[in-house]
């Protein structure tokens, strides 16, 4: 069957068989939408000098006409005009190159990932810089279930449970199909009926595009070794965990670290510490994104002259590390306050950065560690649904065509309710009145 113009066209760019650099393009009479705009973990590669050139070279992220910075790529004769950008959410695979997104194109995301993108970018340090300008580039903000059109393309930006705050799944539809993007999703976290309210929208899809990172590894349980790595299936029990390694060490100082998108779970062990007549210290950097986005104001200390605006009421002498009144958080930009760790002090690593054994950065970080706390716990909690919930999301959906992606192993998944199709790179799926073709 010939294709027309104003049929629509899904094209898997990158991002199917990789955990990262999710390039989907959806296309109709002209218009284009891409979601997202992150890459492929490696950090091997250097991200000084010419990121871009690099990331498509080895192959964190693809190669794309009239979507990258004309500025770089020299294509000062595209028509920038009919395209868009959607990111799902915050982590970086799937937010790190926003600022090679040509200017002309649009960047929608929801209200509050683009609030915390903005904050945790203030130093220029989160997502890649563009060489041609400073900062973060223009980003627009969307509420939660609000509709954004581009020609006859419509997202719908629905807010999802995830471990990255402001996390959205997209329903897309155009004159020919219904389309259901999950982004990263789960139901084990704090937002169960916002996944549920998802599913819901996306039921009867003509195409669910799914992630699949929980199938890509066999699930482990707790190690045993010289540190404590701990993996919980949700995060109410990873919570009931620190509520008890705090009981139990009354008297002995906390150190703590987590992931800076991880929003709800630090207020929850701010709240959990509270129990106990403890009090919470956050670098003043992250103590800055808690004010940002939540207007809260948390204690802090400072390493730097960066005062962030917040209030300064709240400013604990970094002289008081090691007081059993508080469990200071210590990331690895300031381990040169290890020298100052009382000798029975623990640490709770909880999924921070480097974030597990993967990370060739992991055996150094644990080894230094091991020098200052004789306790060391690894504390875990996956922002991605289970396989059992991959599988319960399919059948409630019950889509036509299911293509997984974001997963090592995509063929893990299947589809009781139709075809499903594993993408190759670069491949294009065709919809004509809600038919494939």
């Amino acid at each position: 069957m010939d294709l027309k113009d104003n049929d629509t066209k899904v094209t898997y760019h990158h991002g199917m068989r990789t955990i990262g650099g999710t390039y989907i393009e959806v296309e109709h009479n002209g218009y284009k939408i891409y979601f997202d705009f992150g890459s492929v973990f490696n950090p091997k590669i250097s991200m000084e000098g010419n990121f871009l050139e690099k990331a498509i070279k080895n192959d964190l992220i693809p190669e794309l006409n009239g979507v990258y910075d004309r500025n770089i790529t020299g294509q000062l004769n595209e028509d920038y005009s009919k395209k868009a950008v959607f990111i799902s959410h915050i982590h970086l695979d799937h937010t790190q190159m926003i600022n090679f997104v040509d200017k002309e194109i649009p960047v929608y995301m929801s209200n509050d990932t683009k609030n915390l993108l903005e904050v945790l970018n203030i130093n220029g340090e989160f997502i890649t810089n563009n060489p041609n300008f400073e900062g973060t580039r223009k980003l627009n903000g969307v509420n939660y279930d609000d509709i954004v059109k581009i020609g006859e393309i419509s997202v719908k930006l629905i807010r999802v449970d995830h471990d990255g705050y402001g996390a959205c799944g997209f329903i897309i539809n155009t004159p020919d199909v219904k389309i259901a993007y999950t982004g990263d999703i789960r139901f084990h976290g704090y937002l169960e009926k916002e996944t549920l309210n998802f599913i819901e929208e996306a039921k009867d899809s003509d195409l669910l595009i799914i992630e699949g990172v929980s199938v890509s590894f066999d699930e482990k349980l707790n190690d045993t070794s010289d540190y404590n790595k701990k993996v919980y299936d949700s995060e109410i029990k990873l919570l009931e965990s620190l509520d008890s390694m705090i009981n139990e060490n009354l008297n002995n100082p906390i150190f703590f670290n987590y992931y800076e998108t991880n929003i709800e779970r630090v207020i929850k062990l701010i709240e959990i510490a509270k129990k106990y007549d403890k009090v919470v210290v956050l670098d003043a950097y992250y103590a800055n994104i808690i004010k940002s986005l939540l207007n809260l104001d948390v204690y802090y200390y400072q390493t730097g002259d960066n005062s962030y605006n917040i209030n300064s009421d709240y400013n604990i002498d970094i002289n008081s590390i090691g007081d059993n009144k508080y469990i200071f958080q210590l990331p690895i930009e300031n381990f040169e306050l290890l020298n100052f760790v009382p000798n029975n002090s623990i640490y709770l690593h909880i999924d921070a950065t480097p974030l597990g054994e993967f990370d060739i950065s992991f055996e150094s970080f644990l080894n230094k560690i091991k020098k200052y706390f004789n306790n060391i716990f690894i504390l875990k909690c996956s922002g991605h649904a289970h396989p059992k919930d991959l599988y319960r999301i399919i059948d409630e959906i019950k889509p036509k065509v299911l293509t997984p992606i974001h997963s090592f192993k995509p063929e893990m998944l299947y589809n009781e309710y139709g075809n499903r199709i594993l993408p190759d790179r670069k491949q294009t799926i065709k919809w004509r009145k809600h038919e494939t073709i």
